[in-house]
């Protein structure tokens, strides 16, 4: 038989490696005479293929077993089925697979109708993005769900505080004392460490000291160093998981007593969530996803909240799709900047990178010294401790 005739299957039998190989190849390609291996699954590979089948394939039910052929297994819109699923997904994949294709499933099969039952929810593996495809639903959520639904936010929303919290604390600590810093302080505020490093050229060997000409000090940042943060947030669809991580950092920036924080989301109309800031959880609650965008109507709002420009530091997080006044917004910016206010425009807070957004908007705000770029929750704290201490933001 001349080996152009030889199936993949047969190539790879007397190759010890090739079992594995060809096994892999089968949960790629799905099965059937198409893909050409041949190769039959069996227990755990029939399983996971069962749910692969059942997300990505088509057909029967979810849950079905099958040993060989092709997937043809589906969801349907049985809760019972989809809850079936979602508990193989979670024994047979890891979690970030698992979010993966939870994600998948809402957005292919238009299973998000079924997370307004309880006992769906106690089933997935909350991220980001499940928060949001929630928050979305939120108006049409029944009694019954909302308790539940409030649970799995506040999980993620504890997981990402204490993974960004901390970090977030020390940067922006550090920004502040550094945005303080004086050269004549008082004895009680020096800082020892650097006054003797910046004037190690002034050493006595034989008297074995510094000589300070230069004292390097701190203002106290509780008292004397507060800095005012505008968190104002495009609330449309697109900005979902941008929505949920700036809610968690307000919460983060407002826990912190030398910076006053203020978080404003929009949509056509504003909202000032401020007073919410102490539990994120409610802040997710009073927005509400989708809807058109009126960027000049929210920053009108903003402006008229800034007391002192000069330490004042304004985020827009938009995609920057504006369906009110453009030329408005454009100048509202340029009088904030004019004024001393330090304005940041994050196309989104998340770690997708950019989505969609109006390229003609973000130019406009670039030329007026408000580069647009997409920020990923790790790189936030180092932009706003930049704009804290009025340096060149270090966008990605």
């Amino acid at each position: 038989m001349n080996g152009m005739d030889v199936s993949v299957g047969e190539q790879y039998t007397a190759d010890p490696a090739g079992g594995e190989r060809l096994r892999r190849w089968r949960m790629v390609l799905g099965g059937g005479e198409a893909d050409g291996t041949g190769c039959a699954l069996t227990g755990r590979d029939a399983a996971m293929d069962a749910a692969l089948g059942a997300l990505y394939g088509g057909g029967g039910e979810a849950g079905s077993r099958r040993t060989s052929g092709a997937r043809s297994a589906g969801l349907g819109g049985s809760a019972p089925n989809v809850a079936r699923w979602l508990g193989d997904i979670r024994t047979y994949f890891p979690s970030s697979v698992v979010q993966v294709m939870q994600r998948d499933a809402i957005e292919r099969l238009g299973l998000a109708a079924l997370l307004l039952e309880p006992e769906m929810l106690e089933a997935v593996e909350p991220d980001v993005h499940l928060v949001g495809t929630l928050l979305s639903l939120n108006k049409a959520m029944p009694e019954t769900t909302k308790e539940t639904a409030r649970a799995v936010v506040r999980k993620v929303v504890e997981q990402l505080e204490k993974k960004l919290a901390t970090r977030t604390r020390a940067t922006l600590t550090g920004a502040l004392d550094r945005s303080a810093r004086i050269s004549r302080p008082r004895h009680r505020d020096i800082d020892w460490d650097r006054t003797i490093r910046a004037n190690l050229k002034n050493y006595l060997p034989e008297h074995r000291t510094v000589v300070p000409e230069r004292l390097i000090g701190y203002g106290r940042a509780a008292q004397s160093v507060k800095k005012e943060v505008i968190l104002c947030i495009d609330q449309s669809g697109s900005m979902a998981a941008s929505v949920v991580y700036a809610s968690v950092f307000g919460a983060v920036l407002a826990s912190m007593r030398s910076i006053a924080t203020r978080l404003v989301v929009f949509d056509t109309s504003v909202v000032d969530l401020t007073d919410q800031l102490d539990d994120p959880v409610d802040v997710l609650f009073g927005t509400q996803l989708g809807g058109g965008t009126d960027i000049n109507r929210a920053l009108a709002y903003c402006q008229s909240k800034i007391t002192r420009p000069a330490d004042t530091v304004v985020v827009l997080i938009s995609d920057l799709y504006e369906g009110g006044i453009r030329n408005e917004m454009l100048k509202r910016v340029a009088a904030m900047k004019a004024a001393g206010v330090e304005f940041v425009t994050l196309l989104a807070l998340s770690d997708e990178g950019a989505p969609a957004y109006d390229r003609e908007h973000a130019a406009a705000l670039a030329a007026l010294g408000a580069p647009a770029f997409a920020c990923t929750p790790d790189l936030f704290p180092e932009v706003m401790a930049a704009a804290l201490e009025k340096r060149p933001l270090p966008t990605p």
